[in-house]
């Protein structure tokens, strides 16, 4: 993985069956996120103006994270995000710059597709931190039954020379979403 050399990854698998009491025909919602946790390469330095270092690699270590992703998905995704932590010798720009759109054209290419942006979410954090990964519809944003997040703790990490990047997927939208917007239902009728 170049400067991004992987101390030890972490998954998190989350299936959903009801909400308040209450399934649908949807069957289960089913929320995935595999986590990387990775040598920061300019902890401890202050302030790096060229963090393309930490950019050129994040591509490689988003086709892993996505593959790893998918094989415990599944089946083909409906939703994807991304998120990070930093440990305190670093900066939140330098998680920033592991999910760009570099780390997500890779994790799009890795997983099957996707035409949407990718929600995502970074913040600086010790060890035992807790993270909401935010998930959106792959490939409409608009798709307002898809808005979700699945909740990740990775323990031991980030220790403060350490990035934690994250890629999440979930083969669905919320049980019982109605909310209104548009539905997937309707995003594929616009398709045709």
């Amino acid at each position: 993985m170049g400067p991004l050399v992987v101390r030890k990854f972490v998954s998190h698998v989350e299936e959903i069956r009801s909400v308040a009491g209450r399934a649908d025909d949807g069957g289960p919602v089913k929320k995935v996120a595999v986590c990387a946790v990775v040598r920061n390469p300019f902890a401890g330095l202050g302030y790096v103006e060229d963090l393309s270092e930490i950019v050129d690699a994040s591509a490689q270590l988003a086709t892993e994270l996505g593959e790893r992703a998918m094989q415990l998905l599944g089946e083909v995704p409906e939703s994807y995000g991304k998120a990070g932590l930093v440990g305190s010798a670093g900066e939140q720009e330098h998680i920033n710059a592991a999910v760009t759109s570099i780390f997500g054209h890779a994790l799009r290419g890795a997983i099957g597709g996707g035409a949407a942006w990718i929600t995502s979410v970074t913040k600086p954090a010790g060890v035992d931190a807790v993270i909401d990964v935010p998930l959106a519809f792959k490939d409409d944003v608009w798709v307002r039954s898809h808005y979700d997040a699945v909740t990740v703790r990775v323990p031991d990490a980030p220790h403060p020379d350490e990035l934690v990047v994250i890629a999440a997927l979930s083969n669905r939208g919320r049980i019982n979403a109605r909310v209104g917007g548009m539905s997937r239902a309707e995003f594929l009728e616009k398709q045709k």
